[in-house]
Formats: C-alpha cells, sequence, structure tokens
C-alpha cells in the first residue's frame, strides 16, 4: 500500500453524493450506500426513497433523537424532511419496478467490467442468501451505481471480468465507486474516472487483473 491511501468510508460517501444531481430520485442501498444521505448538500433538493415505504428521507438523527418508527429499511433510525411521505411498501416497490427512480446506490460482492451485479449472495454452503430488493432496484432505477471496497479482505478484486457468484442483475451497473478509485462501466469493459493519489494505472490493472481504460 506504499504511496496510496484508500479512501474512507467517509469519503466514499462523500464523493457518491457529489455525483448526484437536484431533483433526482433515489434509493440507497442496505450497508455502505445509507451513509451517502449525510454528505447530500442542504442547498439541493434530492429525494431519498427507502423501499419500506419512505419518500423525502433526511440525514441520521442526532444522538439521542431517534424514533424508533422512522427506520430505513435497514433498520436505521432517519430522518424525515419537510415534505416527506409514507407509504406501504407495496406502493414501494411498485415505484421501484416501475422506473421511477433516477439513482439507486448499491454494495456488491462483485461486479463485472460490462456491469453484471452479484450482491445477493456468495454462492458458500452456510451463507444466508438475502436478496431483499435488490434485483427490483438494480433493474427497475434509471441508473445504478455500487459503492464497495475494491478488494475483498483477501487482496482478491471485487471488480472482476465476469462474476463467479450468482447474478442480481445483467448489465445494470453503469459506475462503481471504491476505497481506490471510480470506474464507468459498459460494454467496452471498466473505464478509470479518477484513482486515489498516488496509484498508477498500471498497479491498478495488476490489482484488478483487468485491461483498464483511461
Amino acid at each position: 500500500m506504499s504511496g496510496y491511501q484508500r479512501l474512507t468510508r467517509e469519503q466514499m460517501a462523500a464523493r457518491v453524493a457529489r455525483d448526484i444531481p437536484e431533483g433526482a430520485y433515489v434509493n440507497l442501498g442496505i450497508g455502505l450506500p445509507t451513509q451517502v444521505a449525510n454528505y447530500l448538500p442542504a442547498d439541493k433538493e434530492i429525494f431519498l426513497q427507502s423501499e419500506n415505504g419512505l419518500l423525502g428521507m433526511g440525514p441520521a438523527p442526532a444522538k439521542g433523537e431517534e424514533d424508533p418508527d422512522l427506520i430505513n429499511a435497514g433498520k436505521q433510525p432517519v430522518t424525515l424532511l419537510t415534505g416527506g411521505c409514507y407509504f406501504h411498501h407495496a406502493d414501494s416497490f411498485a415505484m421501484m419496478r416501475g422506473g421511477h427512480l433516477d439513482i439507486c446506490v448499491l454494495g456488491a460482492f462483485q461486479v463485472s467490467q460490462h456491469g453484471d451485479l452479484a450482491n445477493w449472495s456468495t454462492g458458500a454452503p452456510d451463507a444466508i442468501p438475502a436478496v431483499g430488493g435488490a434485483m427490483d432496484l438494480a433493474i427497475g432505477a434509471k441508473q445504478t451505481y455500487v459503492m464497495m471496497d475494491l478488494l475483498t479482505k483477501t487482496g482478491e478484486s471485487k471488480l472482476v471480468a465476469e462474476c463467479s457468484y450468482p447474478l442480481t442483475g445483467l448489465r445494470c451497473v453503469s459506475r462503481v465507486y471504491s476505497d481506490l478509485g471510480v470506474f464507468d462501466l459498459g460494454p467496452d469493459g471498466a473505464r478509470v474516472v479518477e484513482r486515489v493519489d498516488g496509484l498508477s494505472i498500471d498497479e491498478l490493472q495488476r490489482l484488478t487483473g483487468l485491461t483498464l481504460a483511461h
């Protein structure tokens, strides 16, 4: 790791938030993506949707101000902005499946260079599959972003030529935000949009095992 520093979770969340335009309807997936809500600028009107039936979700509440009846899909306490609303989760899924979300941000176990997504199971015998609404979001949203560490704890790339884990969706991810760089994905493979200071293209290609456009 000499010569470059990974982005923190907070820096990754802030980086994703920079790319969300005003007026967008956005779903933030369970786990790391939920942190994006804390970095959306207050002067931009962005509508956060949660699949359990919220629209107009705000950032996490201050400590001691949590409302146990106001949670996101990951069961974390959230706030509701002025004008926000609740609705049945069947209506929420209709919104997701009907193409009414501009962006969803999901975590992943693997993403292929062409945009295939695997984020619900590793296929391990003792794994507990948990697809939730990921399939609906990945295919239903106009754009699907993934936010993840680039490497596993054992040093294997999660950005791969072809996914080896069970797929959530085909050719659905357009951009990956990682702790080492940002990548656009498509029919021609992965393209490096940004990389952390001090990390060369050659080293990034060595880490991923991919030929990366830049």
